[in-house]
């Protein structure tokens, strides 16, 4: 079988995530114009380059948001440069950050008096899910919009969630992520227990990721958890809190009880106040060891 007609591919965000999605996107055959604030990251990347969200769009069929945070998703769609002044007619924006339900929500509307389509579209994976090609896409919004980002979700991701209304993603997110931080949490402790108590940690290790616990977050989180000092960031404690943040309110507005998360939240408010915000979420189990050195290299 062969995949989509290539097309030319907007990215928005080149941090970890998003350049590991340029990369993917370049090797399935798209051309790829890339913006990102700090011009060396999207030059990294191999990509054309440009200087502007508004210029990177303006020929493309397809958009890929990715960015760290509501602030910087509400800033790359707004004004002059931004990216809804240089949209085309019938081009379908695909939102993969990790937003509020109601930031996304409200950019839908901009984006459609352009005559383009906005996705909420969420990722569940890692930069090196992204470069197997095996994200999974939360998404909500129009049918026909998902169907024509095809090119952009068959290159980097393996299924598809058509999830409800734009929003959905966004809520269904979130709600992955209070999953990922809590077992993230839990993972953390086990294994410090298993190290206090005499049990070799690669041992212990080895143990999580044979027994019934052994969930794809164990498995590919193991070299930051046995070896942090060597093993790249992948995820900032730092964004972790942010996450946290937006989960708290999407549970206090939804009215839903979630006593797991005021846990991680506060423990992963002692990571921060020790030092670790720019280390990886694995660096829980520092904290947890009374180890208050940032572990990882970027």
């Amino acid at each position: 079988m062969t995949g989509p007609d290539p097309v030319t591919v907007a990215v928005v965000g080149t941090g970890r995530m998003g350049a590991a999605m340029v990369g993917r996107l370049r090797s399935a055959g798209h051309r790829v114009v890339a913006y990102n604030r700090t011009r060396s990251r999207a030059e990294a990347t191999g990509a054309e380059v440009a200087g502007t969200p508004r210029e990177a769009v303006a020929e493309a069929g397809l958009v890929v948001v990715s960015l760290a945070d509501d602030e910087a998703v509400r800033a790359a769609y707004a004004g002059e440069d931004g990216l809804v002044a240089g949209l085309r007619s019938g081009a379908v924006v695909a939102e993969t950050s990790t937003v509020a339900p109601d930031t996304v929500r409200g950019l839908a509307g901009p984006v459609r008096e352009r005559g383009a389509t906005l996705l909420d579209a969420p990722v569940s994976g890692s930069v090196p899910v992204v470069e197997k090609g095996e994200l999974t896409f939360l998404v909500g919004g129009d049918a026909g919009a998902v169907d024509r980002a095809a090119p952009v979700f068959e290159a980097l991701g393996k299924r598809v969630f058509h999830l409800g209304d734009v929003g959905a993603g966004a809520v269904m997110k979130l709600a992955v992520n209070s999953v990922v931080h809590g077992f993230n949490e839990a993972l953390a402790e086990a294994l410090v227990l298993a190290e206090k108590a005499g049990v070799d940690r690669s041992d212990a290790y080895e143990v999580f990721a044979s027994s019934a616990v052994a969930a794809p977050y164990v498995l590919y989180k193991r070299a930051a958890f046995e070896h942090p000092e060597s093993t790249p960031v992948a995820f900032r404690l730092e964004l972790v809190a942010k996450d946290l943040e937006l989960i708290e309110a999407l549970a206090r507005d939804s009215g839903a009880r979630m006593d797991q998360l005021a846990t991680t939240r506060r423990i992963v408010a002692e990571a921060l106040a020790a030092g670790l915000g720019d280390a990886d979420l694995s660096a829980v189990a520092q904290l947890l060891r009374g180890d208050r050195k940032a572990g990882g290299s970027e």
